[in-house]
């Protein structure tokens, strides 16, 4: 019988919220996904749950054991190498196809997306997930005038996997200090100044650079 609107949408609903509480690390890596209990978190029946639960086991955020259900999937140093391998290849082809393809309303995404990620890494309280938010708008509007579909799922999807090992290891912009900032700052002036080779490159070194953190706190 084909799914119906209704069930595709509770299950959707089901998934994102998921999704979301696997990447900022409310479930710990390894533990046990009880459909008894995500159905009273997320307010919908079991069929919708089970559904997410197989939808996000094919994305690397859940394992399936056979007749005993469902965990968080476990992570590692070695993952976190790979993930940030692939994100640097990903994020850097979508960058320079987004900056050869630039224009004014390009531009204005970029320019608003880092002004708003500056406020946030000055405050002198910085809140995590406000950072957070405002760091994966910053990133995404760099590569938001790539014309590659494909790419783009792929990049969301190790972006939020790398997400996930920075909430795990409760990373911030203090981590690195000043550092981040500087970073960010330099990609987007050789964004905008149309410098592919050299936004591309310091991308590189940003993304090496917080895997180095993220695995010393890791460990």
């Amino acid at each position: 019988m084909p799914e119906t609107e209704e069930a595709k949408t509770l299950t959707d609903l089901a998934c994102n919220k998921l999704r979301e509480d696997l990447v900022q690390g409310f479930f710990e890596p390894g533990s046990k996904l009880r459909i008894v209990e995500l159905k009273k978190r997320y307010g919908v029946g079991a069929t919708p749950i089970r559904e997410a639960l197989y939808r996000l086991s094919a994305y690397g955020f859940v394992t399936v054991q056979g007749q005993r259900g469902f965990r968080a999937a476990q992570m590692s140093a070695k993952e976190l190498a790979e993930i940030s391998e692939l994100r640097v290849v990903i994020e850097n082809l979508a960058l320079r196809k987004s900056i050869e393809n630039a224009d004014d309303e390009w531009e204005s995404r970029v320019v608003a997306a880092f002004h708003h990620l500056t406020k946030a890494e000055n405050t002198a309280n910085p809140d995590l997930g406000e950072w957070e938010l405002h760091n994966t708008k910053f990133h995404m509007a760099l590569i938001s005038g790539c014309d590659s579909p494909w790419l783009l799922r792929f990049y969301e999807l190790l972006y939020d996997q790398h997400k996930r090992y920075r909430h795990l290891a409760r990373i911030n912009r203090n981590s690195r200090g000043s550092d981040i900032h500087d970073e960010h700052s330099q990609i987007c002036d050789a964004a905008l100044a149309g410098d592919v080779d050299k936004a591309c490159r310091i991308n590189e070194q940003h993304i090496r650079r917080t895997a180095e953190v993220l695995s010393k706190q890791l460990s």
